[in-house]
């Protein structure tokens, strides 16, 4: 399946617009500062999720069906069948990534969608309603947040580099010769990817277990942005497999990726 310049276009523009609609379904539950007005639950493993979740997760499915009907889907919020394996594309969903931010009244979480083709994402929405912030990508067509072009960090080596990375890591990291700088981290991993993708750092890390639909939308933006987002193989990741979970992540320029990567294998070792 292959679509033209101006198709992939269009589409992309369809999908922006459904995440936008979506978060407005998740704005009617989210109160600055406050606790979320959306019944709160908890999932099998332990894990939030609200009724805006749930709400969000339904518009998107239905509306992404009737735009590319031949998609499948894998959602956080939805039951995962192995149907979707046997499809070309499949929507990769998070319709709250960052549901526990949402629930405290923190603004820094998003939506994050991504349509996937062959394994990889063609493109990808990360929005943030609350931040009014609105991320798009679509393959071979750079990356843009609030319709303005966006590229990663110039920065030609580590030395002085700002960086997103877990806690645990920070003390190994801030030791090293690079003297790095550490800027907080947001509780949605599409927006810390996107952070990366805009320069306003330069490199991220993320411990294992992220899930595919936490990052595969943030994966296109950060690639047409002039950067990767990888494990620590140093490949471009493959979506829609069996397994959606994901080892140790690194996101940065590909100036800095080679670099970036070696410190992270460095942190993960002394963090075991």
């Amino acid at each position: 399946m292959q679509d033209s310049p101006e198709n992939l276009r269009q589409l992309a523009s369809r999908l922006e617009q459904l995440a936008r609609e979506a978060g407005a379904i998740a704005m009617a539950d989210f109160r600055p500062g406050e606790h979320t007005s959306a019944a709160v639950r908890l999932k099998g493993g332990g894990s939030p999720v609200t009724d805006a979740d749930l709400a969000v997760d339904r518009f998107l499915q239905q509306g992404a069906g009737a735009i590319a009907p031949e998609a499948g889907w894998l959602s956080e919020e939805t039951a995962d069948s192995p149907e979707r394996l046997e499809r070309e594309r499949v929507f990769v969903v998070d319709p709250i990534d960052g549901t526990t931010a949402f629930m405290r009244g923190d603004p820094r979480w998003s939506i994050s969608l991504a349509l996937v083709e062959k394994g990889r994402p063609i493109v990808g929405v990360v929005h943030a309603p609350a931040l009014e912030r609105t991320f798009l990508a679509v393959s071979g067509g750079g990356a843009f947040l609030n319709d303005e072009a966006i590229a990663v960090s110039p920065r030609g080596d580590l030395q002085g580099a700002a960086f997103v990375a877990p806690t645990e890591y920070q003390d190994f990291l801030g030791d090293s010769a690079y003297e790095l700088r550490f800027v907080k981290r947001t509780p949605s991993l599409a927006l810390r990817i996107v952070q990366i993708a805009m320069g306003e750092a330069d490199v991220a890390i993320a411990k294992p277990n992220a899930r595919d639909w936490d990052i595969a939308a943030a994966d296109v933006i950060i690639s047409e942005a002039g950067g990767a987002l990888v494990e620590l193989d140093g490949d471009a990741l493959a979506y829609n497999r069996p397994n959606s979970r994901r080892d140790m992540l690194v996101a940065a320029p590909k100036a800095l990726l080679g670099e970036s990567i070696a410190l992270a294998k460095a942190a993960a070792r002394r963090g075991k």
